[in-house]
């Protein structure tokens, strides 16, 4: 029987409350929003919570014992006569302050504590001596050590995640191993299967616990958003309990109804079954009529690897079919892959395709960027589309934050300045995003003016799939003074919608794209991508000046056939 923990605590009390000082210190100053919290997630069917004290030793100050008795009390407060089991958190703390992992385990000890859950965790060996203090004087005591890894399966550290969990599952005092954070669902359930995959054999020492994100974050207004994605991340934990996982939750961006339809779907067994929709026509891709060429940008992801072969060769065939650049991505979903100016240089020098790396405000600092840009002048590269970025998604980890020095506008200023410096012998062309699935579109229209007012000549707007977002851009078209180039995401998959949908901001598939999709063949899903992309390329034709095509899961023949198909030669 799998075992359910609660969600994400700190992310669901701003979004409750609206209140954006640490979480922990409500346990003093708001008991009853603490409390109602608890509830809600044991109102959810969860088996067991966690104290809301997982930075209680960062941000209380002298005052940790006062926090962190008063979280234990209201936990256990809630979960009074339920059968719920609390948990005692104890977050990820800075190498300086390792000690006040055996501090915090002291205190939790000391209130009569039995189950105990280090998270998001960097290391194993520094919490080694809190364990034994644990395990010392508690009888019968529960120690659950959870790691943060990110998608490429390593600690922030740089240790493999495998070796991770099998040095705690190999250690006495810990009885249970586990994942968290930093990580979406789709992420952590590869990393898992992996991970059981290896094990296979011999079987897991130790029971293994995950909890992932709800997704990755957007940045508003400065704080970090995550989408409303219960459904979904309640079918990856479904998944995640087909594959042999024993205890599963939420961490940040879930909400006590992440958990229930979660509970609700694995209670049943049940895989989600999506309501019979009018699925789109399969129409036979010939049957279009073909449209008049138009500019046609296609973006391409870096390698996460040292090895450029296979891009190079998809640049190759992009070129041969006429496309007048090539983008280059800058590190998406904050997920590390080469350099977008170094990429573009190899691009331009090996194929002579003319290219677009993106810029993003998330890594470099003034310097940094300043440097970056006068090496891609020197390298013939005169056009950047300059982007905000994914925010990381390792947040709560230390040396891991984004830098974000600047906003997209600000960044286009700052390079406009150059440009009349130190590249006005280069003079860089300067573009930028438009999201025309934003919710408050008009508000986004303001951000498009302010890019253009600061040096922006153009804009590449977020995929178009749904009859508001080609509302929306037209209404762009009418109302900004630059070219306007449409986005287009021929989808491979109804998974790839899913995924998409779901782990990456700016994107809303429709669901009608995803039902007619599921089930098909590899070419049958692609027909149906490609018809639902005509009828977004052929809503806007008139009103764009190119347009921006994605390349799905490096799918390069479905963007051919794509443009072969509903493009003159």
């Amino acid at each position: 029987m799998t075992t359910f923990f609660d969600g994400a605590f700190g992310t669901y009390y701003v979004e409750q409350t609206g209140d954006t000082t640490p979480c922990e210190l409500a346990n003093i100053a708001h008991p009853d929003s603490v409390l109602a919290i608890h509830k809600a997630y044991i109102s959810a069917g969860v088996h067991a919570i966690k104290t809301n004290t997982f930075a209680a030793m960062q941000v209380a100050g002298a005052a940790y014992e006062e926090v962190i008795k008063a979280g234990f009390t209201l936990a256990c407060q809630a979960a009074a006569n339920t059968g719920v089991t609390v948990y005692a958190d104890i977050g990820a703390l800075p190498t300086a302050f390792a000690y006040q992992y055996e501090t915090a385990a002291a205190t939790f000890v000391s209130l009569g504590a039995t189950h105990f859950i280090f998270e998001t965790l960097s290391e194993f060996a520094p919490i080694e001596p809190a364990l034994a203090l644990i395990k010392s004087r508690v009888a019968n005591a529960t120690i659950l050590v959870s790691f943060a890894i990110s998608q490429d399966g390593l600690l922030q550290n740089g240790v493999d995640y495998k070796e991770a969990l099998a040095q705690a599952a190999a250690h006495p005092h810990v009885d249970i191993v586990g994942m968290n954070c930093v990580s979406g669902p789709t992420h952590l359930l590869t990393l898992t299967k992996q991970l059981l995959e290896a094990n296979s054999a011999a079987g897991l020492p130790k029971p293994l616990a995950v909890m992932p994100n709800a997704g990755y974050a957007a940045r508003v207004n400065g704080r970090s958003v995550f989408q409303a994605n219960a459904s979904y991340f309640a079918e990856k934990l479904t998944d995640l309990a087909k594959a042999g996982v024993a205890i599963v939750g939420g961490c940040c961006g879930t909400t006590p109804l992440h958990l229930s339809l979660a509970i609700q779907r694995i209670h049943a067994q049940e895989q989600q079954q999506h309501a019979d929709v009018a699925s789109l026509p399969r129409a036979v891709m010939s049957q279009g009529k073909k449209l008049p060429r138009k500019p046609l940008a296609v973006e391409l992801d870096p390698p996460a690897k040292a090895d450029f072969t296979t891009m190079i060769a998809h640049a190759a065939i992009l070129k041969r079919l006429g496309v007048s650049c090539i983008t280059v991505s800058d590190s998406p979903l904050a997920k590390a892959r080469a350099d977008s100016i170094m990429t573009a240089v190899i691009l331009k020098t090996n194929v002579g395709i003319d290219v677009l790396p993106h810029i993003t405000c998330r890594d470099k600092n003034y310097i940094a960027l300043k440097g970056a840009l006068l090496g891609a002048a020197y390298h013939g590269i005169h056009r950047l589309l300059c982007v905000t970025g994914d925010p990381v998604g390792a947040d709560v980890l230390y040396k891991q934050a984004g830098v974000f020095n600047f906003t997209a506008a600000r960044l286009m200023s700052y390079i406009e300045g150059l440009n009349k410096d130190v590249l006005s012998q280069h003079v860089m062309t300067l573009g930028g995003a438009l999201n025309i699935n934003a919710v408050q579109f008009e508000v986004e229209l303001k951000r498009a003016a302010q890019k253009i007012e600061s040096g922006a000549t153009f804009l590449f707007s977020q995929p178009l799939f749904s009859q508001q977002s080609i509302e929306n851009f037209q209404k762009a078209r009418a109302t900004l003074d630059c070219q306007l180039y449409a986005g287009i995401l021929p989808v491979a998959s109804s998974r790839n919608a899913l995924f998409l949908n779901n782990e990456v901001t700016g994107i809303e598939i429709p669901q009608e794209v995803i039902t007619a999709m599921e089930g098909k063949t590899t070419q049958e899903a692609y027909a149906i991508s490609i018809a639902y992309s005509r009828r977004m390329i052929e809503a806007v034709y008139d009103s764009a000046d190119g347009f921006y095509i994605m390349t799905p899961l490096q799918r390069i023949e479905l963007v051919q056939m794509l443009i072969e198909e509903i493009f003159d030669a």
